[in-house]
């Protein structure tokens, strides 16, 4: 079943089980396939194109979560809080640290990087292979941190 198949059956549900906050997430995920779908040509999205849409939509949550923690405003961090873990259920898992830190060092080796100044040749090379399976945040940290060590 494609993500948009998942999304109508789960809106239906939602909207059954009068789910305020699965409501706003998957309308929200709804209208990104929408969007997504018009803009590149009517042509159905690919696996990697729908990760990389919900990865997004999760990212602006989490950015807006920082900006509204920092403000102190609990009570529209909440609801960005609760949509961030409606969309991230329908995100393929996510690699751990030590299985992005296992990756990092092979590339490193592979790439025969030095120093932090090739970072660059590293993180490309990473980011190919981990592609919507890690967090590119995290992988970078990962990437300066190791190559430091050499």
């Amino acid at each position: 079943m494609s993500l948009e198949q998942t999304i109508m059956a789960d809106l239906k549900a939602a909207m059954l089980a009068k789910d305020e906050a699965g409501l706003r997430a998957i309308r929200a995920i709804k209208s990104a396939i929408l969007l997504a779908k018009t803009s590149g040509g009517g042509k159905e999205l690919s696996a990697e194109d729908e990760v990389r849409m919900l990865q997004k939509l999760v990212k602006q949550r989490q950015e807006s979560i920082e900006i509204y923690n920092t403000q102190q405003r609990e009570d529209l961090a909440k609801p960005e809080m609760e949509e961030v873990a409606i969309i991230s259920k329908y995100l393929p898992q996510m690699m751990g640290e030590d299985e992005i830190r296992a990756v990092v060092k092979q590339t490193i080796l592979d790439t025969g990087a030095k120093s932090p100044a090739e970072m660059g040749k590293v993180m490309g090379a990473v980011t190919k292979q981990l592609a919507g399976k890690a967090d590119n945040k995290l992988v970078s940290q990962l990437v300066k941190e190791l190559l430091n060590q050499h």
